[in-house]
């Protein structure tokens, strides 16, 4: 049977990828063991020059395990982590799916809100957390099923010679301890935890392929968070659908950078399992950095960098200034936002290596699409499906009915990486998961006879920034707590290079003395950083539907205006 002639863009693949990928019968946890038996002493784990190998890795991972298992943790459990990327969170990520209990991700730099909402969710009882905000988690205690909080102390990772450096009795030493590590004294330590812990047993019930690994938070198309909920299988096989895209990747000789976050979908799976996956040892960095991100290039040089266009460009830059080497990286994968022409020509004109850009959704595990790792790439496109991945272009008002070829219309995907559904929230699954199979992305798409999808535009009035999801309501919440603020409309506008930036338009009570630096100011109080909108726009009313609903994409196209 010829598949190209219903599926196109099976004739763009790269050499020696496949058009399938066949769903595989084991877990994440056989991830893991897969990687230690063919590379036990290679280098698993790099934080700033401490290294691990897989045979450590592993090891630390089964002292974790039964140290959460005295705490109660047990199959189909959620345990909270709250961390940013460190050996830790790896170590943790891994040992709570060798219980047979699930994954939930969140930002470390989340508001108490924020935090307090996806834990009184899900209901975890264990939360693992950056020592920095232990605190913070314990104030949700009232609101939440919170009973043990452990605190990991970042600098314990590091080098000795860092460590020392750390307890110096200098101003730089200070500030450089106050930003990796904090008092927790209401919390466990993760350290002595493990340390102290014998191995789990090795009969211990190690989870199905179809039970649960991971609730990894999402607006979806709706806006309002819900946790998605990803099996084993959908994270295992999307794994191998990227090992398969890449055909030129050499299994136990890559090194991955992990500069993306560990506790966003893209990063978790490009660093926390296809890395694994090909036994690549992991640059692990807190936090973006350019120098220290050329630092560790000095150190240990990448092979493969997943990343956002604002990562390329400004490490392209600082490289081809300090005159740094980048030419080591021969693929980079680039999603969650648009990637601009410029920014491809800058990085393969410093490293020599592929710019492609991708396409996916935390409800796709996330990668749904990819440019071809070839010359059949095609810039301003996000490519084509994934090997075993399919989709439609369809009416966005009657999902039945597919659009004529080169007609933009909702693209819908199906394939072994789609999500479960979301977490104890059935209309809103019912809504989004077709039967088939089907995802509905509420994005508006076109193909050209090659396969190849551009994004048109969004349904969802979602906002990405700086590769984050930002849902207008809760930045609308966060502002009408405002004093003097009556009412307001979050939107994205185009920002520099390309990518959103969060704008709101407010409507102003008459006696109103805030101004907009001190909204923005009052809305740090509630929301992460780069939810807090860039720009605050005074009008005099918004525009609003016959039942009275404020109409954000007017709102955006009158801003525009």
């Amino acid at each position: 049977m010829d598949l190209s002639a219903e599926q196109p863009w099976l004739r763009s693949y790269a050499p020696g990828v496949p058009a399938t990928v066949t769903p595989t019968d084991e877990s994440l946890v056989d991830l893991l063991r897969a990687a230690v038996r063919r590379f036990g002493s290679r280098t698993a784990l790099d934080f700033f020059g401490a290294t691990t190998t897989y045979v450590e890795l592993a090891a630390q991972v089964d002292r974790a395990a039964e140290a959460l298992r005295r705490l109660g943790v047990g199959r189909g459990d959620r345990v909270a982590l709250v961390l940013p990327n460190c050996p830790q969170h790896v170590v943790a990520f891994y040992a709570v799916l060798r219980l047979g209990a699930v994954v939930v991700e969140h930002n470390p730099l989340y508001t108490e809100q924020e935090l307090a909402h996806q834990l009184a969710d899900h209901g975890a009882r264990v939360a693992v957390v950056w020592d920095r905000v232990a605190p913070l988690v314990h104030r949700t205690a009232g609101t939440t099923k919170v009973e043990t909080v452990v605190a990991v102390d970042l600098s314990a990772a590091l080098p000795r010679l860092k460590r020392w450096a750390l307890r110096l009795p200098l101003p730089r030493a200070r500030t450089a301890r106050a930003a990796m590590t904090a008092p927790a004294p209401d919390a466990l330590a993760w350290e002595h935890l493990v340390a102290g812990s014998e191995p789990l047993a090795a009969d211990h019930p190690a989870p199905e392929p179809e039970d649960t690994a991971l609730l990894q938070y999402t607006g979806g198309t709706t806006g309002t968070p819900k946790g998605a909920i990803l099996t084993h299988r959908n994270l295992r096989v999307n794994a191998a659908q990227g090992r398969a895209w890449m055909p030129g990747l050499r299994d136990g000789a890559e090194t991955v950078y992990a500069v993306l976050p560990l506790f966003h979908a893209y990063g978790l799976t490009l660093c926390l399992t296809f890395a694994v996956s090909i036994g690549a040892a992991l640059v692990l960095l807190p936090r973006f950095d350019v120098d220290e991100t050329l630092t560790a290039v000095r150190r240990r040089p990448p092979t493969f960098l997943p990343a956002v266009p604002p990562i390329y460009e400004r490490l392209a830059v600082a490289a081809r200034a300090r005159r740094v080497d980048l030419t080591s990286i021969r693929y980079a994968i680039s999603g969650a936002m648009t990637l601009p022409p410029a920014t491809v020509r800058l990085w393969e004109s410093v490293t020599g290596g592929l710019l492609v850009e991708g396409y996916g959704m935390t409800e796709t595990s996330p990668v749904a699409l990819g440019n071809p790792v070839s010359a059949a790439r095609q810039p301003g496109t996000v490519g084509v499906p994934f090997p075993g991945t399919n989709v439609r272009i369809v009416d966005p008002d009657d999902p039945t009915r597919d659009r004529a070829p080169g007609e933009a219309g909702e693209l819908l995907i199906s394939g072994p990486q789609v999500f479960a559904g979301y977490w104890h929230r059935p209309e809103e699954t019912a809504a989004v998961l077709l039967p088939g199979g089907w995802l509905r992305t509420g994005d508006i798409v076109e193909m050209n006879s090659d396969g190849f999808v551009r994004i048109v535009d969004r349904i969802k009035e979602l906002i990405i920034t700086g590769g984050f999801n930002v849902y207008p309501s809760e930045v609308e919440e966060a502002l009408r707590q405002v004093p003097g603020v009556r009412d307001a409309a979050a939107v994205g506008l185009p920002g520099a290079g390309g990518a959103e930036e969060v704008v709101a338009a407010v409507v102003l009570h008459p006696d109103c003395a805030t101004d907009a630096a001190g909204i923005r100011a009052a809305c740090r109080q509630h929301l992460t950083a780069y939810k807090v909108p860039r720009r605050i726009v005074v009008v005099d009313d918004l525009p609003r539907s016959q039942i009275g609903k404020v109409l954000r994409r007017e709102v955006r196209d009158r801003l525009l205006a």
